[in-house]
Order: structure tokens, then sequence, then C-alpha cells
């Protein structure tokens, strides 16, 4: 909301910000969602920190970077959050996590949607922005891989989920990055638990 309205590099269209008001009331659904899910499942708002992470990402002078870094890296984690939530919902019998999480992520998908639209309407013209601003994405991926707890195999807890990701736009060769880029984090964290124990290297691999 920061960005002025106009087609300038340092600006954001008018329909983008109409599509990012559109996010913002979903976004305030999610919340009166979780917070009914919450005393659902028997905690309570409170219970557990928040942290700044999220919003540091968020960060970027560019307005094509922070758009990226939102709506197609930190959405797609929301993404493959949901639906391993979804179905574990299904897995344990609770139909309210299920469909609570099931709603979301329809929500999810449509906001990567946009991300990815507007991230190749914005840089149509202009490679070396698009380079930048998926590079950024690429780091907020790799940060938020969170060093293997998100990843395609079994023993990640959450799990990328490749079909929703194509339905918001990712291509078969961005979302074999992406397993690229969980894959590397945990073996940067394989690595520097090895470095921590005093084992050899080779031990991570």
């Amino acid at each position: 909301w920061d960005f002025d309205t106009g087609e300038g590099r340092d600006e954001a269209p008018f329909h983008l910000k109409l599509d990012m008001a559109r996010q913002c009331w979903d976004e305030s659904r999610h919340v009166e969602i979780s917070v009914k899910l919450t005393e659902h499942m028997g905690t309570e708002l409170g219970e557990f920190a928040e942290q700044t992470m999220l919003y540091e990402a968020a960060c970027n002078p560019d307005p094509v970077l922070r758009l990226t870094g939102v709506n197609r890296a930190l959405e797609g984690l929301a993404i493959d959050v949901f639906n391993t939530m979804r179905d574990f919902g299904q897995l344990t019998g609770d139909p309210i996590l299920e469909f609570c999480e099931d709603w979301m992520l329809a929500d999810e998908v449509t906001h990567v949607k946009m991300g990815s639209d507007w991230l190749r309407r914005l840089t149509a013209k202009d490679p070396e922005r698009q380079k930048a601003a998926l590079d950024f994405q690429r780091a907020v991926d790799h940060l938020f891989s969170f060093g293997g707890f998100r990843g395609e195999d079994e023993e990640n807890p959450i799990h990328l989920a490749k079909k929703f990701r194509r339905l918001a736009g990712f291509s078969d060769e961005e979302i074999t990055e992406l397993v690229d880029v969980a894959a590397q984090a945990f073996a940067e964290a394989q690595a520097r638990s090895a470095e921590a124990a005093g084992e050899p290297a080779a031990a991570a691999s």
C-alpha cells in the first residue's frame, strides 16, 4: 500500500492494488477462520509467539520484488502448509480442520496466481528486473524451506503441493527449481548439524 499508483518503476498499477485489496479481504477472513480453528484445536491466541520473519521477507524497495517475495514465495509456502494440514485433517478424521484448510488453500492458489500473472506482466519488457525478482523469490523460498522442513519426501513435515502450484501459475521448471532449493536447504542443515556434532562433513550427505 505504500507504493504510489502509476506505471513507473517505483509505482504500482491500479489493478494490481485492486488485487491486493481483494487479497487483504481474503486474509481477514483467514484470521477469522484461524481464530475459530484455534479454539477447536484446544489452544488460544498467544500460546505461540509470533516472529517478524514473514514481514522481513516481504520488505524490498522494489514493488515487483516485494510482490514476488510475498505472493509467490510466502503465499506459495501457505499453499504447501494448508494442503498438508488439509491432508492431516482428512487422515485424522477431523472434518473441521480439513474444511478450514481447504477453504484457505483455495484462496492461496488465487493469491499466488495473481503474483505469477503480475510478475510476468510488469517485467515483460524488463528481463533483468524479472531475474532480480525471481532471485529474491528464490532467497525467500530457501529461507522458508526451514532446513528441510519443507520438501517432497515423506520425511518432510510440509510437502510441496505441485498440483496447486501449477494451478497458481508455476511452470514445471519453476517447481523443479523449488524442489532443488528445498533439497539444498536440507543438505545445508544436515551439514551444520554434522559440524556441530564434530562429525566429518561427508556425514551430512
